[in-house]
């Protein structure tokens, strides 16, 4: 090696560590002028990222005790699928699980329809004001709790002098119990999520449809296309991919029949038909202290959920072209 070659080489690897140091404090300084910058909306950020960190991701790390029993003195000990085996050998758990699948089933084919259909129908009212008021109509159910919401269709629905049992009544229908009917709750359930989340919902199709340029309307009306036409061959279209996101989303939560809704429209008659695998997950966990059970039920469901998240993406991308990844 020569000695200009000697010198350009110890030049460079003396300069490795500077160029880092430099690299390092270039990060630093720009972190701080984005923080000095925005640090009211990082502040404003904090409160949900805390709670998906404490609610969603700690939690995680917690699934082990699936796989341990636990005790009142730590440590814990380590048995394995132990749970799983007691799980899967459990004629209540497949009962639930079964329920569970039917439920969400019918909520998937009745509901996810309607928010679509709904956003249709709000971009075809022309008038201001009405618009509105409708708008504000819809939206309001979604900010009800479900306590507040079971007490309204449990009134309504009463045998007795609940207003849809008038109305039958008026239309020589004899009164039927529905909150007490097995063959009845469950779309009882399925109506009172359309009623509490379809407005809400349409919001996202709603916008997708106001962000569809407005030219393909125009040139479609230059063609001769009639409003339904125009519907049909450029609105829906133009949202197909809030609909595939929307789907696999849906999927991944297909599991998920709504403990809330469940628990509050619960009864002793029904709860063979209406029992899920959340509220099993709720009485085994909290009421029998079968901490590890409960977990690995809750992971069980979890992995399930995850499936049918890439079986909707693949099925999605090969009917639109569209999905997740």
């Amino acid at each position: 090696m020569t000695d200009r070659q000697h010198v350009l080489t110890s030049s460079n690897v003396g300069n490795v560590p500077i160029n880092a140091t430099r690299r390092k404090a270039g990060r630093v300084s720009a972190f701080a002028d984005g923080w000095r910058r925005w640090w009211p909306y990082y502040v404003m950020m904090a409160p949900g990222i805390l709670f998906f960190l404490v609610f969603h991701y700690l939690p995680i790390w917690e699934t082990r005790i699936a796989f341990e029993q636990v005790r009142i003195v730590p440590p814990n000990v380590w048995v394995g699928l132990k749970h799983f085996q007691v799980l899967f050998s459990s004629s209540v758990f497949w009962q639930v699980l079964a329920n569970t699948l039917i439920i969400s089933t019918m909520k998937m084919v009745f509901f996810l329809p309607v928010p679509i259909v709904v956003a249709l129908l709000l971009n075809e009212v022309r008038g201001g004001s009405l618009r509105k008021f409708i708008q504000s109509a819809i939206y309001l159910p979604h900010f009800l709790s479900w306590v507040v919401i079971a007490g309204v269709f449990i009134a309504a629905l009463s045998p007795a002098d609940g207003a849809v049992n008038n109305l039958l009544g008026m239309a020589g229908i004899a009164p039927r119990s529905f909150m007490t009917d097995t063959g009845a709750i469950r779309w009882v359930l399925v109506f009172t999520e359309i009623w509490r989340s379809a407005g809400w919902d349409s919001l996202l199709y709603l916008a997708a449809i106001i962000a569809i340029d407005q030219q393909l309307y125009d040139a479609a009306e230059v063609d001769g296309a009639n409003r339904w036409q125009k519907i049909w061959h450029v609105t829906l279209p133009g949202i197909i991919p809030t609909i595939a996101t929307l789907f696999i989303l849906n999927a991944g939560m297909f599991l998920n029949a709504d403990l809330n809704q469940v628990i509050n429209l619960s009864n002793d008659v029904v709860r063979s038909k209406i029992d899920i695998v959340d509220t099993y997950v709720y009485r085994i966990g909290l009421q029998t202290g079968e901490y590890s059970l409960a977990t690995a039920a809750g992971l069980f469901k979890a992995v399930l959920g995850t499936m049918m998240i890439v079986v909707a993406h693949f099925i999605s991308k090969r009917l639109t072209g569209k999905g997740v990844w």
